[in-house]
Order: C-alpha cells, then sequence, then structure tokens
C-alpha cells in the first residue's frame, strides 16, 4: 500500500486559545498578557515585524520553547501576527495587529512606571551595599 503525503493547507489558522475568562476585566487582561514575557514581545514587535530569530536576539533570557508557545498564545488571542514567507526553513516573520498595538500606551506605561521604580529603589540599594561593604 502507498502512502500519499499531504501538503499542509495554506489558509490553516490555530484554534482560538481556552482562557478562562471571567466577568473580571483584570482576569481577562491576565489570562491574555500576564506571563513574564508577553509584554516584551510586544514590546519588540512594536518597532517593526520581526522574523523569529531577532526576537530571541532580543530576548536572550527566554529559551525557544517558551517564545514560541508565547507565540503562539498571543496569535491565538489575535494580538499577534504570524507570516511564513515560504516552506520550511524559510523565516517567519511576527508583527502586531491593530488590536495588539492598542497595548502599545498600556505597556508604556508601564514601561515609565518601571524606570521611576528602579530610580526609587536605586539609591536604597547603593546603601545597602555601602554598610555591607563599609569597615566595622
Amino acid at each position: 500500500m502507498k502512502m500519499i503525503k499531504m501538503a499542509p493547507l495554506g489558509n490553516y489558522s490555530r484554534p482560538a486559545r481556552r482562557n478562562a475568562i471571567s466577568g473580571c476585566p483584570l482576569t481577562a487582561a491576565l489570562a491574555a498578557m500576564g506571563g513574564k514575557w508577553k509584554l516584551i514581545i510586544v514590546y519588540w514587535l512594536a518597532e517593526s515585524p520581526k522574523h523569529y530569530a531577532a526576537i530571541r536576539r532580543a530576548m536572550p533570557g527566554i529559551s525557544q520553547k517558551v517564545l514560541t508557545q508565547q507565540l503562539r498564545e498571543l496569535e491565538s488571542d489575535e494580538i499577534v501576527k504570524r507570516r511564513p514567507t515560504g516552506g520550511p526553513p524559510a523565516p517567519v516573520y511576527y508583527s502586531l495587529t491593530n488590536y495588539g498595538r492598542s497595548l502599545l500606551p498600556l505597556i508604556e506605561t508601564i514601561r515609565l512606571w518601571g524606570r521611576s521604580h528602579i530610580e526609587r529603589l536605586t539609591p536604597s540599594i547603593k546603601a545597602i551595599r555601602h554598610a555591607v561593604q563599609a569597615p566595622r
């Protein structure tokens, strides 16, 4: 019996990801954007569309498995669009959807808060280090 290989369908779209979204807006937002990496991925894609390797270079602390998983979840939530440029191993480009761009003001606000938080804690950290290193 001869096996026939089927070519992948070009119009395949991933099924929607299951989120336990209750009536709480915070729960819905955290289900879509929670975690360590998603806001950072969206931040880097805000500049311009990037291929997978460029995203990975911009985020050296993320593993290949986690980056792939996070991109799939963002795509499923229609925040990121995936655009293959051909058959494997051709690069795949990721970009923000219009819906994903609606997150940018939120990300900028969080980034600014993070900067002020670092500046607020920096003198305290320096004082602690100085006290620990000071001779008695």
